[in-house]
């Protein structure tokens, strides 16, 4: 029998603003979890090297996807304006989520 990897990361990181038009809101997930991510999940990543994933801010959670970014070499992770709304979520703010990886 296959052991599922571990698939919940807590993470604590800053909130960018992506620069263009669509002033899309991201976070990046940090280093250590990333390359944890990557080793773990790289064989099911989909388009673009993206994984599915619930997240979980405050007290609201929604399915997104997380893609890697070579040139940071880190995984991020955007952030819907109904959710940055509800949970009064900022560029340049730092917060804390939950993220869990559902390939």
């Amino acid at each position: 029998m296959r052991m599922l990897p571990r698939s919940r990361y807590k993470i604590k990181t800053k909130v960018w603003i992506w620069p263009g038009m669509a002033a899309w809101h991201m976070v990046t997930l940090p280093r250590k979890q990333s390359d944890k991510i990557k080793e773990l999940f790289s064989d099911m990543h989909r388009g673009w090297s993206s994984l599915p994933v619930i997240v979980r801010l405050g007290r609201t959670s929604w399915k997104t996807s997380i893609f890697y970014d070579k040139k940071s070499a880190a995984y991020v992770l955007p952030l819907k304006a109904e959710v940055r709304k509800k949970e009064k979520v900022t560029g340049g703010q730092t917060i804390s989520l939950v993220l869990e990886i559902k390939p």
